[in-house]
């Protein structure tokens, strides 16, 4: 009896082992998780309107984006409670942010570099990037293997006038109007008037363009001042795109997915 018991602890002890290296458990690992440092924004203001476009099909790539898995802004703690001392002065005067964009998986990042190296993908170029050779998207700077918004306090951003007008999704296929285009022709965004539409690949997205001129300009100005006050510093080449200085992790690129269980219960 002893005998034949071990033998079939040895056989299950076997399987066991068989089943925990097969390519089925292995295809499955559990996703990273955020660092405790890291929230989803709603939780520390609910108020910041969030339209997270990399989760639609509405961006550069004309398709969602991997490790977007849930609408959700997950950031750094410090970068949230700056979010929210600048909401509190712009409600204030009767505007609210809007985020497009905030942590980004590093798995993200490197969908952008294999859409960028397809140069025959070019099914969203009339609205996002008319005036800029695809292949060019490395070298001027407007996709890179890295991203700041993978260390989690990054954000990109805009100003909405309240009360906020609803805004009608996206729908693919439908006739593309480039993001320079009269605020009226692009496509419809419930935010002020910054000049070009959220990720415009153009010249005329850097922040102090001197074509940018009047209520355009003053919109701009209003936002990157509002946010410099709290601690976010712009970079110039983009007007919406912000980051918290200083940075939690100044060298560290997370790729923990977009998912409220990244940052349960925070």
């Amino acid at each position: 009896m002893r005998t034949a018991l071990r033998a079939l602890a040895a056989t299950a002890a076997a399987l066991l082992a068989t089943t925990a290296l097969s390519p089925a458990a292995r295809a499955h690992p559990a996703e990273p998780k955020a660092p405790e440092e890291f929230v989803a924004l709603r939780s520390v203001d609910p108020t910041v309107i969030e339209e997270m476009r990399y989760t639609t099909a509405h961006t550069f790539m004309g398709e969602r984006v991997d490790g977007y898995r849930q609408p959700l802004c997950v950031l750094t703690r410090p970068a949230a409670r700056a979010l929210h001392l600048a909401q509190k002065r712009l409600l204030r005067q009767g505007y609210a942010l809007k985020v497009y964009d905030c942590y980004r998986p590093q798995r993200a990042v490197d969908h952008f570099v294999r859409w960028a190296k397809d140069v025959d993908d070019q099914s969203m170029k009339e609205e996002f990037y008319p005036r800029v050779d695809k292949s060019r998207l490395f070298e001027d700077g407007y996709i890179a293997e890295k991203s700041g918004h993978s260390r989690g306090s990054t954000v990109d951003l805009t100003l909405v006038r309240l009360p906020a007008p609803p805004t009608r999704p996206y729908r693919p296929g439908e006739r593309l109007a480039p993001c320079f285009a009269p605020k009226e022709e692009r496509f419809p965004d419930n935010s002020v008037d910054m000049g070009t539409g959220y990720d415009c690949f153009d010249t005329l997205s850097h922040t102090d363009d001197p074509r940018i001129t009047g209520v355009q300009r003053a919109n701009r100005q209003l936002l990157k001042r509002t946010l410099a006050d709290v601690g976010f510093v712009n970079l110039p080449e983009e007007w919406w795109h912000f980051t918290y200085r200083p940075e939690p992790f100044p060298d560290t690129y997370f790729d923990f997915p977009v998912h409220r269980r990244s940052v349960a219960g925070r």
